[in-house]
């Protein structure tokens, strides 16, 4: 992840699209932990930027705690955002300065595939989190044909070496630097977790988690799922 990706992303400033994705963050995380509990959870947002996203969670959880390498983007949340029940720093997602067992939830998305290491990550976010936690992952998919990051097609499809070349040539960027993966792979880097798939419950119910898509029946769902855009996985530390 860029020092500055704040910078080179605009959409980390567009407050209306961050507190969309907030809400929904929220609207999943009370559909499996139930309502009450929402107020007594401890969160960490690896990836906060902004803070955005974490502003919006801090008045419908109970502490958060955001993180990122992103340094405009911490301090742009420091001076922002001011709330006693939310934090932030600048840090590192594959190192975290935070105790073992110390977070009910860890929020983690469109993170992995910016990161050098994604398995450190998310022993990083198993060692944090407590007993019976949860991470909240919303995962970008290599198998969807349009790569979100440089809007070109079939880009996270291409050995490395010809994305490198086919961002330079459109003037993207000097080389790919995201690593996305597709669904079985990422399936076998978060193994050691407990995967509740809450993509085909978003497909078929997207207004009760805040989506205006229409409904997909269940049965097409489980076929769609392995092609969306992005995986809405809940992630469970073992007891």
């Amino acid at each position: 992840m860029n020092a500055y990706y704040s910078d080179i992303r605009p959409q980390m400033h567009d407050f209306a699209s961050r507190k969309l994705k907030a809400i929904r963050i929220i609207k999943t995380l009370e559909n499996f932990l139930g309502n009450n509990k929402l107020k007594k959870l401890k969160i960490l947002d690896v990836g906060s930027s902004t803070g955005i996203i974490d502003s919006v969670l801090a008045t419908k959880l109970g502490e958060v705690w955001g993180i990122d390498i992103d340094k405009k983007g911490v301090n742009f949340a420091q001076k922002n955002f001011k709330y006693k029940n939310l934090h932030f720093k600048i840090g590192s997602a594959l190192k975290l300065e935070f105790d073992n067992n110390m977070f009910d939830v860890v929020i983690c998305a469109h993170v992995y595939e910016h990161v050098a290491n994604p398995k450190k990550l998310f022993d990083e976010i198993y060692r944090v989190l407590q007993p019976g936690g949860v991470c909240y992952l919303a995962a970008i998919n290599a198998l969807w044909p349009i790569e979100p990051h440089y809007n070109l097609p079939f880009l996270s499809w291409l050995p490395k070496n010809l994305g490198n070349f086919y961002v330079k040539v459109f003037g993207k960027a000097k080389k790919y630097y995201e690593n996305p993966m597709f669904y079985y792979q990422l399936k076998n880097l978060v193994k050691k977790f407990k995967i509740t798939d809450y993509t085909v419950k978003i497909l078929t119910s997207p207004k009760k988690f805040g989506y205006q898509n229409p409904p997909i029946p269940k049965f097409l769902a489980n076929y769609l799922k392995y092609l969306t855009p992005t995986f809405f996985w809940l992630l469970t530390k073992n007891e």
